[in-house]
C-alpha cells in the first residue's frame, strides 16, 4: 500500500508578490566576486543581500550580527578559511551555508570537508560551469540560495495547515521490502553527500546486494567522494567504470557529468557509462539510472529517493513502480530540501516515507 504524506503550507512561500525575501550573506576574499554574487542574488525578487565579508572571521562576526537566512561561502580566504568559518558558524549560530568552490580534485576534497563541517550544499565558483549560458547559471545560483534560505526549523514547525491525506509513515522499527530485491538504487542531490555518509556506514561487510548511487555532482567531485565513502564504510564504494560487472556488497557511484546505466548481458548485469543527451538536465540523472534498473532487474529494485531539489527520480520511479519494484523516500523533516522526495510522494509512487536513519535501519536489518 502506498503511504502518502502532504506537505503543510510554508507560511513564507506564498508567491513572489507576498513572500518575505531570503536574507543572504556573501563571503569571498575577492571584491570582484563578492560584488558579482551580490548583484546576481539581489536581481531576484525573493533574495536580499544583507551583508558581505572578505574572510572567514568576518563571516562569523557578520553572521552573529545580521542573522542571515543563508550564507554563500568561499573556501580559500585569509585570516580564517571557509571550512573553519563553517565550523564556527555551526557551533555558534547554525545557518545554512552554500559553498562556492573550484572544480579541481583538491577543490573537491576541500568542499567535502566543508560539507562535513556543516555546509549544506555547493556550487562551482565558475558559475558558467553549471549552465549553458550566464542567465541560466544566475538562476541556478538564486534558486539554490533561496531553497537553502527557506530551510528554517521554526518555520517548518509553524506550518500547521490541515492535511487531507494520511501522515507520512514513521515507524520505530525497520521496514521490510514487499519482496526481496536484487539491487538497491539510491538517488539524491542537495544534502545528499551528508545523507549518504550517514546511511551507507550502517551496511556491514558481506551485504548481499549491489547498490547504485546517483548523486548530482560535477565530474571532478565524484572520484574524491567515492574515496571518502569507501573510507567510512565496511562495504566497498567506488566510482563506477564502464563495462564493469555489478557485484553484491559494492556501491557504485555514478561519475559526474555522465550517465550510469545498468544493462543485463550474458553472465549478469554490467554498468554502462555514457555521455548524456543534450536534453537531459542532470548528469548523472536519477531518472536515467532508475529507468535502466527497471529494465535490468524487472520488479527486483528497491529504489530510494533522498534529499534534493527538483523532481529527478519521479519518472524513473514511475517505471520501476509499474514493473513491481518498491520505492522508499526520505521524509521532509530529515531532508535538506524536500523537492525530489516530494515529487515522488506527490505522484503517488512512494511505498514508504521514512526519516533518514530509519532508511538506514531498514537497509541494514531486512537483508
Amino acid at each position: 500500500m502506498t503511504e502518502i504524506g502532504v506537505k503543510a503550507g510554508d507560511p513564507r512561500i506564498v508567491g513572489a508578490q507576498g513572500r518575505p525575501a531570503v536574507r543572504a550573506l556573501v563571503v569571498d576574499d575577492s571584491g570582484f566576486f563578492r560584488r558579482r554574487v551580490c548583484e546576481i542574488l539581489n536581481d531576484g525578487p525573493d533574495i536580499e543581500v544583507v551583508g558581505s565579508a572578505c574572510n572567514g572571521l568576518e563571516a562569523v562576526e557578520q553572521t552573529a550580527r545580521l542573522h542571515p537566512d543563508v550564507i554563500t561561502m568561499d573556501i580559500e580566504m585569509p585570516v580564517l578559511d571557509g571550512i573553519s568559518a563553517v565550523r564556527r558558524i555551526m557551533a555558534l549560530h547554525p545557518t545554512p551555508v552554500l559553498m562556492l568552490s573550484s572544480l579541481t580534485y583538491e577543490g573537491a576534497r576541500a568542499t567535502l570537508d566543508a560539507l562535513d563541517a556543516g555546509a549544506l550544499d555547493f556550487l562551482p565558483k565558475r558559475l558558467e560551469d553549471i549552465a549553458r549560458n550566464r542567465e541560466d547559471a544566475n538562476r541556478v545560483l538564486r534558486a539554490r540560495v533561496h531553497a537553502l534560505g527557506c530551510r528554517r526549523p521554526w518555520v517548518r514547525a509553524a506550518a500547521s495547515a490541515p492535511v487531507s491525506a494520511p501522515a507520512p509513515v514513521r515507524t520505530r522499527h525497520a521496514v521490510r521490502a514487499a519482496r526481496r530485491p536484487q539491487v538497491v538504487v539510491i538517488g539524491t542531490s542537495t544534502g545528499g553527500p551528508a545523507a549518504l555518509q550517514r546511511l551507507l556506514p550502517t551496511l556491514r561487510e558481506g551485504y548481499p546486494f549491489p547498490l547504485l548511487l546517483i548523486q548530482h555532482m560535477p565530474a571532478s567531485f565524484t572520484g574524491p567522494f567515492a574515496e571518502r565513502l569507501d573510507q567510512l564504510c565496511t562495504i566497498r564504494v567506488k566510482e563506477a567504470e564502464d563495462g564493469e560487472p555489478v557485484l553484491p556488497g559494492t556501491a557504485y557511484l555514478a561519475p559526474g557529468g555522465r550517465q550510469m546505466l545498468a544493462e543485463r548481458r550474458t553472465g549478469g548485469v554490467r554498468l554502462r557509462i555514457t555521455d548524456s543527451r543534450p536534453e537531459v538536465t542532470y548528469r548523472p540523472s536519477v531518472d536515467v539510472c532508475f529507468a535502466s534498473a527497471a529494465r535490468a532487474w524487472p520488479g527486483g529494485v528497491l529504489a530510494i529517493v533522498l534529499t534534493g531539489m527538483g523532481a529527478d527520480g519521479r519518472e524513473g520511479a514511475r517505471l520501476l513502480k509499474a514493473g513491481g519494484s518498491q520505492i522508499w523516500v526520505q521524509d521532509e523533516p530529515s531532508c535538506v530540501v524536500y523537492g525530489m522526495p516530494q515529487a515522488v510522494v506527490g505522484a503517488g509512487l512512494a511505498d514508504w516515507i521514512l526519516p533518514l536513519d530509519e532508511i538506514g535501519l531498514g537497509l541494514a536489518r531486512q537483508f
